[in-house]
């Protein structure tokens, strides 16, 4: 199998999950905090390389949604744990809400595939939001708790990330009412909100 740039970069996003995980368990903050941004940074860039290159691949399309969710998962539980999530832990409800979000949409992915057959869910606007400020809530929430400082910046993020939630979520059970009415092919993408 030939794997592109894209891929390589997701595949790498995939590896740094263990790695911020250890790093954070161990309590080396500062290098936890290098790679959940590393895996960030191939997060923004596999996407823009499968679109310069015109190499996108249905390998890509299913990896990628996976590593975004692997990654987000573990940085959600990981600093809503109370010896790890320092002074800025993330409260509880809002991982519960994000990673029940997810549940929610990978399920009705497979519902609607079982069910009328194979549709397409391509990643809106509000997905790739919400997907980027999860991301910088986690490097925020990072970043000060290894400076061990409280930030209210953290908390803000916090909020709007709550909203984009349940903006996304509606804009997807949108998408999901209309599909029906829409012809099926080719992958399905779990990434779409």
């Amino acid at each position: 199998m030939n794997l592109t740039a894209a891929n390589q970069l997701t595949i790498l996003r995939m590896l740094l999950v263990p790695a911020f995980v250890i790093l954070l368990l161990y309590g080396y903050r500062g290098w936890a905090l290098v790679a959940f941004f590393a895996a960030g940074l191939t997060d923004m860039f596999d996407g823009l390389a499968a679109r310069l290159t015109g190499e996108k691949t249905t390998l890509g399309a299913w990896l990628d949604p996976m590593a975004d969710k692997l990654l987000l998962v573990s940085m959600f539980v990981m600093l809503t744990l109370p010896d790890i999530g320092s002074v800025n832990r993330l409260p509880l409800w809002f991982t519960v809400l994000v990673i029940s979000r997810d549940v929610a949409i990978v399920a009705t992915v497979a519902v609607v595939n079982l069910a009328i057959g194979h549709r397409t869910f391509r990643p809106s606007m509000y997905g790739k939001v919400a997907t980027a400020l999860f991301i910088v809530t986690g490097i925020a929430a990072l970043y000060f708790n290894y400076l061990e400082q409280r930030s209210s910046l953290v908390q803000g993020l916090i909020y709007a990330s709550t909203v984009i939630t349940f903006v996304s979520a509606a804009d997807y059970a949108v998408r999901v009412i209309r599909m029906p009415h829409q012809t099926g092919g080719g992958p399905s993408s779990t990434s779409a909100p």
